[in-house]
This record gives C-alpha cells, structure tokens and sequence, in this order.
C-alpha cells in the first residue's frame, strides 16, 4: 500500500515556499532581477535630475563662473595683453585710476543718455504695437513674425544700414531734410545726434521683441475685467489705463530691467556706427559707452588689468539694478 503524498506542502522548483515571509531574501532569478530592477530604477529616479543639469553647472564654471573670478583677480593686479601671465600686484589701484579718469565718467554719463533715449520710447512704442496686435486681426500671425523680424537680424547688418541712412552726404534721412528744407545735419560728429543715431539702431531692434512680450502678457488677462469695465461705460482708453497697465505691472518692470541691463552693455551698435573711428566712439568720444571703453582699454591700450576693473565695475553696476528690482518687485506684490 502506497502513501500518498501531498504536493501542495513540497517546495517548488525554485526553492521557495509559498509561504515564504515578506521579508525573507528572494531566492529565485526572476525575484532577485526584479530586485536589481527596483534598486536600479530607485537610483535612477534620484540621480537622473542631478545628471541631466551637470552639464549647465560644468558650463556655467568653465565659461562664467571662471571667467568673472580670474578677472576679479586681475583687476587687482598691473597686467598687460602682451604678457597676460605676468602680473604685479595693484591692489585698488585699477579701481582708482579709472576712477579718476574723465573718458570713464563721458562713458558712463553716454551710457546712460543713449540707454534713456532708446529705452522710454522703446518701451512706449512696444507697448502701443502689442496693444493693436491684442485685437483680433487678419493675419496676426504675418504681423508678429515681421515684429520679430529685426530681433532676428544681426547687430552688424543693422547698424550697416542704419549708418547709410545717417550718412552726412547721401544719407537717406539728410535727403529728407534737404527736402523740406532743412540743413543736413552730420549725425556721426555731433554729440546728441550720434547717440540719438545709436539709439535709433537699439529701438529698431528690441521694439518687436519687447511688443511680443506684452502681447503675451495681455492675452494672459482675464476677458471678465474688460467686460465688467465695459458694463460700467468704461471706453477702450480707460480700459487700457485702468485694467491693461495695472494687470501689465510685473511685466513692464521686467522689460525696464532688462532693457537697462542691455543699455549698460551696448557695444556693438555704437562700435559700428562709427567704424573708423574704433573703440574711441566718436572723434569726440561722443558716444563711446562703457563696453567700448572698456574694449579700449583692454584690446586698444592693452591694459588687461584695467580693462578687468572696468567690467567688475559694470558688474556691479548689474547688481545694483537687480537690487532695484527686487525691492521695486516686493513692493508691488505687497501693494497687489
């Protein structure tokens, strides 16, 4: 007489009972490779973030974090670009010598006269384009490409062109003032003249850009403001001056701010305007600004150390207005 065994309590083929507690090791190839799978995906998903941004922080040491240390250091130190390795400490002297010299203050009070002149009107035109463009109207999508247009041109082929126009002897613009009348004026020698010129180029180039901005901001308003104010008999003008701008206040300061920070490093406008002259920026140093001062003294005069303590000066001049900005920026959320 056979005895009959039951099956059911034999382990099985791997090893492992059914009633194997939660905790105990696996003991089968399929259990530990989905073991390895987990701690694998485990890792994955908590160094996977970290290894898709390396590259930006290995960049941004290479190329900016490096570049603004070892010109703080050489700005501290007498160095030239014919031997840019041997440097002689200057401590502060860099500092005060460009302090005490009159072309540093002319670049500077240039800069920001044609940083005013290109910004409030820049501004202002951006502001009334993106306003149109916020109607509904037949191929608005033509109309913001050709806005976008001379963002997308390069500096050098714009202010080519704009230094035909400005031309003392065919210039198209003295061609207009010859005839209604008006003496032809020599835009690249005379001090507002120029910088209005420069300023022209800047205007030209960041209005569209500025324009779409806005354009962006206004569609992101809520339609049931305009229908309220328009319920209460408020016309198209004051809808804009009492709903539009007060909806628009954080992103108007944040084109002031940016606009002001590409003001305070204006270089290749006012560079090519006047090519024959160079980094000078006028005969006068009528419209040189603080890049071009600072591409002077550092590639015309070759004094690196100089030229490091004038872009650590703009450095921290960036500071100051982002300082600005953030104080500017708690306050209006404090009053909203």
């Amino acid at each position: 007489m056979t005895t009959r065994h039951d099956t059911a309590a034999l382990p099985s083929k791997g090893g492992a009972a059914p009633g194997r507690p939660p905790g105990q090791a696996p003991s089968s190839e399929a259990e530990r490779k989905r073991a390895r799978l987990s701690r694998r995906w485990q890792r994955d998903m908590r160094w996977s973030p970290y290894a898709f941004v390396t590259p930006f922080f290995v960049f941004f040491a290479a190329f900016g974090l490096f570049p603004l240390i070892y010109t703080g250091w050489a700005s501290l130190h007498t160095v030239e670009l014919t031997a840019p390795t041997d440097m002689a400490w200057a401590g502060l002297d860099n500092y005060t010598r460009i302090f005490d010299d009159d072309f540093f203050w002319n670049a500077a009070r240039n800069t920001l006269t044609i940083g005013v002149i290109s910004t409030v009107p820049q501004l202002l035109m951006a502001m009334g384009l993106a306003h149109i463009l916020n109607y509904k109207l037949r191929a608005s999508t033509f109309y913001r490409v050709v806005m976008l247009a001379p963002y997308a041109t390069s500096i050098a082929a714009a202010s080519l062109v704009f230094v035909l126009l400005f031309g003392r002897d065919y210039g198209m613009i003295n061609w207009a003032l010859d005839l209604v009348g008006l003496d032809k004026i020599d835009w690249q020698n005379g001090t507002w003249s120029s910088q209005f010129a420069v300023s022209s180029i800047v205007i030209w180039r960041w209005t569209g850009y500025n324009a779409l901005i806005y354009l962006a901001a206004m569609q992101a308003i809520p339609q049931e403001l305009y229908e309220s104010a328009a319920l209460d008999g408020a016309s198209r003008w004051r809808q804009f001056i009492h709903v539009t701008l007060p909806q628009l206040r954080p992103t108007i300061l944040f084109t002031v701010v940016v606009s002001t920070i590409g003001a305070s490093q204006l270089f290749g406008e006012p560079l090519l305007f006047d090519a024959n002259k160079g980094a000078s920026g006028g005969s006068q140093h009528q419209f040189q600004t603080l890049g071009l001062y600072l591409y002077e003294q550092g590639w015309v005069n070759q004094h690196l150390g100089r030229a490091s303590a004038i872009a650590w000066t703009m450095f921290l001049i960036l500071i100051v207005i982002g300082i600005v900005n953030y104080a500017i920026s708690r306050r209006l959320r404090a009053s909203s």
